[in-house]
């Protein structure tokens, strides 16, 4: 992840404003591991910017995404969730209450070579989910039987 000035250097570089909300809205990601939705940051940030819209959040996402400053996790919602996090890791989901994990120290090199040889493509990245019940759900479960 990166600074500020590092944040507004992308920015300026592919020709968008650097707003107050821009900035807010990674600093935001940046130090969550919740990986929220749109909606999520917004609720988030609303009492530091009440004049924000939501509109704002999904737009400065895009734009976010566009320049490779996020990841997008399409993880099965409604909505997508977001990743400040761009280094190649995959993410679990919780099938219970919905929390979604970084998995680190993951090592794909044999499923990337396996698809690559199943598929003949040369491979340019991936995306991996994993979907469970986290130990907190498991240990709700236990405590009523």
């Amino acid at each position: 992840m990166m600074d500020m000035q590092g944040v507004a250097d992308i920015l300026r570089s592919h020709g968008f404003k650097v707003t107050p909300q821009r900035l807010a809205v990674y600093d935001a990601l940046q130090h969550t591991t919740e990986h929220p939705n749109a909606e999520m940051l917004y609720n988030m940030l609303l009492p530091a910017y009440p004049t924000m819209s939501l509109a704002t959040v999904y737009k400065t996402m895009e734009i976010f995404d566009r320049i490779g400053l996020v990841q997008v996790l399409n993880i099965g919602e409604d909505s997508y969730r977001y990743d400040a996090r761009m280094e190649n890791h995959p993410h679990i989901r919780c099938d219970v209450c919905g929390r979604v994990e970084d998995i680190m120290e993951f090592e794909d090199k044999a499923i990337m070579n396996q698809v690559a040889q199943l598929s003949n493509y040369r491979l340019s990245g991936r995306q991996l989910y994993f979907y469970g019940e986290c130990p907190e759900c498991q240990g709700k479960k236990g405590n009523y039987n």
